[in-house]
C-alpha cells in the first residue's frame, strides 16, 4: 500500500504517476485531495469546468461529473486508466482519495512528489482542487 501527499503537486502529474502504480497491480491512497493544483488561470479553469458540466444532453444517461475535491481527483486518474478494459478496471478499484489525512492514515509515511510540485510552474497561474470544487457548488467536508 502506497500513499500519495497531494499538497501543491499538479493534477496530471499525479493522476499519471498513480495510474502507472495502479496498473502494475499496487493499492494507493491519495490524500490532501482538495490541495492538489491545477494550473491555468483561475477564470478559465472555473470556466471550463463549468462548461462541461452545462455540455450535458438528457441527464439521465449523461456523464456524471462530481463537486467533491476527492471524487474530482479520482475521476482525472481514471481518465489515465485503459478503463474499457478489465486491468483498468480493476486497477481503478484499488484507488482511495481522501479529502484531508483520515485517522488511520495519519500515522503513516506519505510519499511527497517533489519532482511534479506546483515550484516548477514557469508562473503563478494556479488553483487548487479544493477552490475549483468550491466554485462549482461543491460542499467540502472538514
Amino acid at each position: 500500500m502506497k500513499i500519495y501527499d497531494g499538497k501543491n503537486v499538479m493534477l496530471g502529474r499525479v493522476a499519471s504517476t498513480v495510474a502507472k502504480e495502479l496498473l502494475l497491480g499496487q493499492e494507493i491512497h491519495v490524500v490532501n485531495c482538495e490541495k492538489i493544483i491545477i494550473s491555468g488561470k483561475k477564470v478559465f479553469t472555473f470556466a471550463l469546468e463549468k462548461q462541461k458540466r452545462d455540455r450535458r444532453g438528457y441527464p439521465l444517461k449523461s456523464q456524471k461529473y462530481s463537486r467533491l475535491p476527492d471524487r474530482f481527483v479520482r475521476r482525472a486518474i481514471r481518465g489515465m486508466l485503459p478503463w474499457k478494459f478489465n486491468r483498468g478496471k480493476e486497477a481503478f478499484k484499488n484507488l482511495k482519495c481522501h479529502i484531508g489525512v483520515p485517522p488511520g492514515l495519519a500515522n503513516e509515511n506519505a510519499i511527497k512528489l517533489t519532482k511534479e510540485s506546483a515550484e516548477k510552474l514557469p508562473t503563478l497561474y494556479y488553483t487548487t482542487v479544493g477552490e475549483t470544487c468550491k466554485h462549482l457548488g461543491g460542499k467540502i467536508k472538514p
